[in-house]
């Protein structure tokens, strides 16, 4: 009968886990939802547009439609991200007024895919995050590290973002 219940445990934190994409910003690791992520694509051409916040990259053409990218050292309040070989474009689906609108993530490196069982997720930390705390929905426990696990509606909350980029060109005019 213990070995039944062990099974049926293994089963409920096989159950509770979830995958996350991590990624690298500078010497930091991050994830989000695997969920929420659409492809990972090399970062290339990409469209600058004027009068944008820096933290908007830009935009790129993906299959037909107008992806806006954002630079997320940038949008984190750090300077602007260095393109290498290794930079990414992780395109994720995030919602604006009810409906799903897609955005591409400029990351440093992609790492890996992992999952992290809800037990092993502790509250954002109170102080000594270089991020605002909303952004971050956890600090996953991962091997002996956490993983700052990222709150997307908030750390990349469209409205938001929208609101800056209008601000950006009312001072820019």
């Amino acid at each position: 009968m213990a070995r039944e219940m062990d099974r049926h445990e293994g089963v409920t934190d096989a159950v509770d886990a979830t995958q996350y994409l991590t990624f690298w910003l500078g010497d930091e690791v991050f994830a989000m939802d695997i969920r929420t992520v659409r492809e990972i694509i090399q970062y290339g051409l990409m469209t600058a547009v004027p009068l944008m916040p820096d933290f908007v990259r830009g935009v790129i053409n993906l299959r037909g439609a107008v992806v806006p990218v954002i630079d997320l050292q940038a949008r984190f309040g750090r300077p602007a991200a260095t393109v290498s070989k290794k930079t990414c474009i992780v395109v994720f689906d995030a919602v604006r007024a009810g409906e799903r609108v897609e955005l591409g993530l400029m990351v440093d490196a992609v790492s890996e895919v992992i999952e992290i069982a809800a037990g092993q997720i502790e509250p954002p930390p109170n102080f000594g995050t270089s991020l605002r705390r909303d952004f971050i929905r956890g600090m996953g426990k991962v091997a002996d590290r956490f993983v700052i696990l990222l709150e997307p509606d908030r750390a990349l909350d469209v409205d938001e973002m929208a609101g800056l980029c209008a601000a950006a060109q009312e001072t820019g005019s």
